[in-house]
């Protein structure tokens, strides 16, 4: 820790530890770039070929996951966190009133981000045995300092005995509730579609829709694979579209006919107020805008067909009111295989529901009816509703 003139402080690893590091980062760097080399077969039999081709895929996965981990482990050796310290009458509110509830705080600080945002970072214990929500100090401690405040992702629940940080962030512009709605196809009992939710740091929603190959048990194993794998590496770090490609080479070097799921990926910003889709393979995604209905879709493979998947993001703004609905190829294919597009589009403006999980009901049940009732596929209805904060005055 080094305190400047000007009292913003700076934190980051030891000097030995980012040593470290950026060591084990070139290691990594210097494995890769031994796997960078274009196959030439060496012989004309088409069987060696074969095998040496197989070979030769799977050092290029290797060799995209080491340069992946060194670029993290660069970043991390590299982060620099810049405090501010809070205002002494602020700090002594904050302290004393939280004393008041039976909870010590030390050092409550601004943490300054990368977007020129602040948050609040503290270190806060109980006095007693007992545990104490945290997200119920966050409140407490927004409207001590009239500021809308909420207990970030990676901040332990609850304030125990033993002292921990927490970061509290400044409410983000935007809000968003997801609902969504499953039916199984017929003669079945586990459904091929999976879904996902992960809420990030510093206002970011990202919604994962995967659909796997066929129907019944196995295609639910692998969709539900595909969703394990893509939430643990970005928790890990990894980008979206590295994550994604990591992902696609794995299975295109498994070869296998059957096993070719979809991913259906949206980014919500709720600072910024915008949103990315990332399709393979995945059905088109509708923006909903009153009565307006916009459809978002990127025609390319699933996953595992081809070594590098194509990403090209779709990216729109968002506005208050906005509706996002994911869906699966069983709700597409319900509606016609021909101007399914149109239909869709028609059933959607006509919706007047406004919950999340309403919306994804009645979209359902038009897909039900559209198909006269049959569930020739799994159908998923993933349904994000996006709404504009009110600034606390």
């Amino acid at each position: 820790m080094r305190t400047e003139e000007s009292e913003l402080r700076t934190a980051q690893v030891s000097d030995l530890c980012r040593r470290r590091l950026l060591n084990y980062a070139d290691s990594f760097y210097e494995l890769a770039r031994s796997y960078d080399r274009e196959f030439r077969p060496g012989t004309e039999d088409r069987q060696t070929i074969l095998s040496e081709r197989r070979l030769w895929e799977s050092s290029q996965i290797l060799k995209s996951h080491l340069t992946e981990m060194a670029k993290i482990m660069t970043d991390v050796a590299c982060e620099v966190l810049c405090y501010r310290p809070m205002e002494e009458k602020k700090k002594r509110l904050i302290i004393h009133a939280m004393r008041n509830e039976g909870i010590r705080v030390e050092n409550p600080c601004y943490l300054t981000r990368d977007d020129g945002r602040e948050a609040i970072v503290l270190t806060m214990s109980t006095e007693k045995r007992m545990g104490i929500s945290a997200e119920e100090t966050a409140d407490m401690i927004s409207v001590l300092l009239n500021r809308r405040l909420q207990l970030s992702v990676s901040s332990p629940f609850v304030i125990e005995e033993t002292p921990h940080s927490y970061i509290l962030e400044g409410e983000a512009r935007f809000l968003a509730l997801t609902g969504f709605a499953r039916a199984i196809k017929e003669n079945e009992t586990v459904s091929g579609d999976n879904y996902a939710v992960l809420e990030a740091e510093r206002g970011r929603l990202t919604i994962m829709l995967s659909d796997g190959t066929g129907s019944g048990e196995q295609a639910g194993n692998d969709s539900g694979q595909v969703l394990d794998l893509m939430e643990k590496f970005l928790e890990a770090g990894y980008s979206t579209d590295a994550a994604i490609k990591m992902i696609n080479t794995a299975l295109f070097a498994l070869g296998e006919d059957r096993n070719h799921p979809t991913l259906d990926i949206c980014e919500v910003d709720l600072c910024g107020g915008s949103c990315e889709l990332r399709k393979v393979g995945g059905a088109a995604t509708f923006l909903k805008r009153e009565e307006k209905v916009e459809q978002l879709a990127e025609g390319n493979l699933p996953l595992g067909i081809f070594q590098q998947a194509q990403l090209e993001p779709i990216c729109r703004k968002l506005q208050d009111g906005d509706f996002l609905i994911m869906v699966s190829d069983g709700v597409v294919d319900a509606f016609g295989e021909r101007d399914y597009e149109d239909a869709m589009c028609e059933a959607i403006s006509q919706i007047e529901e406004q919950n999340p999980g309403e919306v994804a009901d009645r979209l359902l049940r038009e897909a039900l009816m559209a198909a006269g009732g049959r569930i020739r596929d799994d159908m998923t209805v993933g349904v994000i509703g996006i709404w504009e904060t009110l600034e606390m005055n």
